[in-house]
């Protein structure tokens, strides 16, 4: 028997998306479903949501929750990671409330920024573990990584945790249609070609019936911009640098030196951006958990249609062969040859009974490779403080970083980190 292990199974809502597909889908069943969480009541939750999807479906998987790491991950041939490690509460609060104090204000604050660099501070420990266990217990597993900060704990894992890690996010797969239908054009026949970083790839190329669509798209994105609306910096960063990002407005404010500033506090209320979304969605899917709770977990009869989840996709690939291609964060051999080597980069990649397989994209546009490499340099540094121990290190990253270094001084930075290091206590390893 197969077995997919999902770590981090009490995100019951993510948890019904992915396994919930790998439920549906003909050649995975027979599998073991392994779920592991340290939190064991959602654990159950999520086991009784699966197992009232597999009587529906008329599914032939086995779904078992486990409270040991390594049983649950022994002899699994794919496994998925979706953890967080702190949580909202003492975790995202520390990483919103702290900066804040310093008068640096952030969105979402979990994958660069200062709020990106703790986050993955406190998460690469845990991930270095279950890299250990898998090391000794499924050697060969295949390892989907939706947990972010996604380019950096991908790297960690295939870097130093010797496992076969690939990345997965789903700004790859909603980017063209998101845009088409906010501008209103058909996308039917539509023809793209993404590649860049996590949460900063591009659209490089977009084109119907081998015309150039990108005309048309500026022209219209230049319209809108004449209105609020919730995509105004992806549109301001596209007119300026020539091409459309994938991941959120949101996201992208706290990326760039150019949209959350002090001095000029306008820019906020131009471009529409959500200071503190990310704990605000937190406080909502807290409140609504208990309703959540009872829709999926108490339902006998939840029924589940498959989604745009690359995991089933890569899975069944694999299984029967079939190609099918996805966006994937990989390590960067020469893929994109004017980014760094040594850091991960989301480019197309083919998955077939061979694995995940890279394609080769070339040199970026000189402008987006350069505001690739201002998050490129903070996701180094932060992996280097990680795995050195060192506090300068940290330092060193959050000097680095568009937004923060735009807003702060060197003195304020380092006093900042040394406050936030103090906060975290025993959700960090000790720094030297």
């Amino acid at each position: 028997m197969s077995k997919i292990t999902f770590l981090g199974a009490g995100s019951t809502v993510f948890a019904k998306n992915v396994l919930g597909d790998c439920l549906l889908t003909p050649a995975l069943q027979g599998y073991e479903i392994a779920l592991f969480d340290i939190d064991h009541q959602r654990l159950q939750d999520s086991a009784n949501m699966l197992n009232n999807i597999k009587k529906t479906s008329g599914s032939t998987s086995i779904i078992k929750a486990y409270t040991d790491r390594k049983e649950a991950l022994s002899g699994a041939k794919f496994v998925v990671n979706a953890i967080q490690v702190g949580g909202y509460d003492p975790c995202t609060i520390t990483d919103f409330e702290i900066p804040k104090k310093y008068g640096l204000r952030q969105t979402i604050a979990d994958t660069v920024g200062i709020g990106g660099i703790f986050r993955n501070l406190r998460t690469i420990p845990v991930m270095l573990d279950f890299a250990a266990d898998i090391r000794e217990v499924c050697p060969d597993a295949l390892f989907l990584n939706y947990t972010n900060p996604m380019a950096v704990l991908t790297n960690v894992m295939n870097t130093y945790g010797g496992v076969n890690t690939v990345g997965l996010c789903h700004s790859v797969q909603t980017c063209v249609p998101e845009l088409f239908k906010h501008l209103e054009i058909d996308q039917t026949g539509v023809k793209a070609k993404i590649a860049g970083i996590n949460h900063m790839a591009w659209l490089l190329e977009v084109t119907k019936d081998g015309v150039d669509l990108y005309p048309e798209i500026k022209k219209r994105a230049a319209e809108k911009q004449k209105e609020k609306h919730k995509d105004m910096v992806r549109y301001e960063m596209m007119l300026k640098f020539g091409h459309y990002i994938t991941e959120s407005s949101e996201h992208n404010a706290e990326y760039h030196p150019y949209f959350i500033k002090r001095n000029y506090p306008e820019l906020v209320d131009r471009f529409n951006i959500p200071l503190d979304e990310y704990p605000r969605r937190c406080i909502d899917q807290i409140s609504r958990w208990k309703q959540m709770r009872e829709d999926l977990v108490n339902d006998a009869n939840l029924t589940h249609v498959r989604s745009h989840e690359y995991a089933s996709y890569i899975f069944e690939a694999i299984e029967t062969d079939v190609p099918f291609k996805i966006g994937g964060n990989v390590m960067n051999t020469g893929l994109i040859t004017n980014l760094p080597r040594e850091a991960v980069v989301e480019v197309p990649c083919l998955v077939d009974r061979n694995g995940v397989t890279p394609t080769y994209v070339g040199d970026l546009p000189p402008q987006l490779a350069a505001l690739n490499r201002t998050n490129i340099n903070t996701q180094l540094l932060t992996i280097e403080a990680a795995i050195t121990g060192k506090r300068e290190h940290i330092y060193h990253a959050a000097m680095l970083d568009p937004h923060t270094s735009a807003e702060l001084s060197m003195d304020d930075i380092v006093a900042m980190c040394d406050e936030l290091i103090e906060a975290h206590g025993k959700w960090l390893p000790a720094y030297k």
